[in-house]
């Protein structure tokens, strides 16, 4: 019942700023790991940054323009994209390592995607 589903995605020009949010719903004991992966045309999709409750970790591609941060009572990551270059022009997926209940194990879930254009 666990669903991911991510919002903020759009157009932007160069240079311009983006906020991705992607809020997790449904019985959550806990969130392990939460954030996002990309996936350009042609390319392989990448790790972008992830989150949890004491570690951050980026791309190199990405160090420096974006911020992931995180809402536990929400349950809600977001991806604070600045200074964006046509380069990251991706659909960009929320991921989640998570555990439902203090009884069962962790499993990974993924939202449907968003898409992210950088216009040069």
């Amino acid at each position: 019942q666990v669903q991911l589903v991510e919002s903020g995605g759009g157009l932007v020009q160069a240079g311009g700023s983006l906020r991705l949010s992607c809020a997790a719903s449904g019985s959550i004991f806990r969130i392990n790991v939460i954030g996002w992966y990309r996936q350009a045309p042609g390319k392989q999709q990448e790790l972008v940054a992830t989150i949890t409750s004491g570690t951050t970790r980026y791309a190199d591609s990405v160090m420096g323009r974006f911020t992931i941060s995180r809402d536990n009572a929400k349950n809600t990551v977001y991806l604070q994209m600045n200074s964006l270059k046509p380069e990251d022009t991706a659909v960009y997926y929320c991921y989640s390592n998570l555990r439902v209940r203090v009884t069962s194990g962790s499993n990974n879930y993924w939202g449907p995607g968003t898409q992210v254009t950088v216009s040069s």
